[in-house]
């Protein structure tokens, strides 16, 4: 697989080179997830789109991204994860270069599903690579925690540098600071990281079960990014609910017979594996839909402008960077990942609670920063033991396609998290707004429940790490910290 062959000096440089080469990776898609949403109103008044319409802008990189993770994690496992980020690395960038040079809708929003495309190959397999690197557990927590720090502040800095190039320059460049990054990532990439084979496909790939859970995925996806717009009960919602779960079970039924699967389903065995995505599932569908309506919370109702924004959530980035480069890593080191998790989601609750109390003539000293403070430490301590978790329970063979079902659990759960504190939100605003409220204290009535909402997707999260995800007891006391940081755990019957 990916190996660094003598551990020298130089080649231990490489190592740490090459990981920072694969955060950059990470990074750039992360930020164009986010990025993108400051630029929305320009780009709407540029390019004629309709308020719905708009939406398609997010809503086509969110459906092939959030679909096509699983894919692009088991294919690198089969014909390696350096030729699978590459080709995903290639697209994105080319794709990039296509959104900043669009000049009409449909080019658009193609380009951008193109770009999810891409998005999904590349960062489907780097969490994959970075645990292969690095099988050593107080490197691999260091390392993981790089890796989390990138994933999580990444939100925060997208809204920050979305606003800095749209009001600088203009929304174009948004999308072309992605190609000269693109360029020397991937040239970094060829240099540094060693190819590797993979597993081959042997006996063929499995076409149908890559057909079905694709397609499954991304009409799941499909239907929870409009069920805002038809709502939770209609028969669009349901019908196309009903169609994504039906392929859903087509796939399981097809994984059980395949010669080759292109999802084992042993994986699942694993109570580790299987609760640990649950649990960040859960907590990111809480979190995600903060930074989206508390950047509305903080545009439209307390009057800031893009920058303004960007800066006011740069607490978070900051605190994240704090915990996750190194106070997690040695917190996971000597307590282990599940009991410095807990905190950490308990930290996130606190500051959704906080936020929901967030008045309409809020103060940010003392009434928005320590909500900031709250998450950014809450999700510097638990994205680096939710990667542990999610990662140690998969087999070297099987360490791509666990990597993108981590990435899959958050792109699906940032997406119903979305769905659902959105939908509640603009329902609970329209109501008080027919009952003749103001609009900024409807709207920030709206919020509030949105983001309480959050908190108790949170904790569900905590309720099921603290009853599923216990270790085994251990084999040896003589080692007390490297069984901390590496715990067996039980398999599910």
């Amino acid at each position: 697989m990916i190996e660094l062959a003598t551990p020298t000096p130089q080649k231990e440089t490489n190592r740490w080179v090459a990981l920072t080469v694969l955060c950059v990776g990470v990074l750039m898609i992360i930020l164009d997830a986010t990025i993108v949403n400051v630029a929305l109103p320009s780009i709407q008044s540029d390019l004629g789109f309709s308020q719905s319409s708009l939406a398609w802008v997010v809503n086509a990189y969110l459906i092939s991204f959030g679909g096509l993770l699983l894919l692009a994690g088991r294919l690198g496992d089969l014909l390696g994860r350096r030729r699978i980020f590459l080709m995903g690395l290639t697209l994105f960038t080319a794709a990039s270069l296509v959104c900043g040079l669009a000049d009409s809708q449909g080019l658009l929003v193609g380009a951008r599903f193109v770009q999810g495309i891409g998005g999904a190959m590349t960062a489907a397999v780097i969490l994959g690579m970075i645990v292969t690197m690095f099988p050593e557990p107080r490197e691999q927590a260091r390392a993981i925690g790089v890796y989390s720090f990138v994933a999580a502040a990444g939100g925060s800095i997208g809204l920050l540098a979305g606003g800095g190039l749209t009001q600088a320059i203009n929304w174009h460049w948004i999308f072309f600071v992605n190609v000269p990054i693109g360029i020397a990532t991937a040239v970094l990439a060829l240099r540094l990281i060693v190819r590797d084979k993979g597993i081959g496909l042997n006996e063929g790939a499995d076409v149908a079960g890559a057909v079905l859970i694709t397609a499954s995925l991304m009409l799941l996806v499909y239907t929870i990014v409009k069920a805002s717009d038809y709502g939770w009960g209609s028969a669009h919602t349901l019908g196309f609910g009903a169609g994504a779960l039906a392929l859903l079970g087509a796939f399981v039924a097809r994984e059980h017979t395949a010669r080759q699967p292109l999802m084992p389903l042993r994986i699942f065995r694993s109570r580790l594996v299987s609760a640990a995505n649950a649990v960040q599932a859960l907590m990111v569908a809480g979190m995600f839909g903060m930074f989206f309506l508390g950047a509305l919370y903080l545009q439209r109702v307390l009057g800031y402008d893009a920058i303004e924004v960007g800066l006011a959530f740069l607490p978070v980035a900051v605190l994240i960077a704090l915990m996750s480069l190194g106070v997690s890593a040695r917190l996971n080191m000597r307590f282990g990942a599940q009991a410095t998790l807990l905190p950490g989601l308990a930290l996130i609750v606190g500051g959704l609670l906080l936020f929901a109390r967030a008045p309409v003539h809020a103060n940010y000293v003392t009434e928005i920063l320590p909500v900031m403070v709250l998450l950014g430490v809450g999700a510097g301590i638990s994205f680096p033991s939710l990667m542990t978790l999610a990662m140690s329970g998969a087999g070297g063979e099987d360490s791509g396609l666990a990597s993108g079902l981590v990435n899959t659990s958050q792109q699906v759960g940032g997406a119903l998290g979305l769905a659902v504190l959105a939908t509640f939100s603009t329902t609970h605003t329209a109501s008080l707004r027919a009952d003749g409220h103001s609009f900024a204290s409807s709207l920030t009535s709206g919020f509030h429940l949105a983001f309480v909402i959050g908190a108790a997707l949170v904790a569900a999260a905590i309720a099921l790490a603290s009853t599923v995800l216990r270790p085994a007891p251990a084999a040896a006391d003589d080692e007390p910290e490297l069984v901390a940081a590496e715990p067996t755990y039980e398999k599910a019957a």
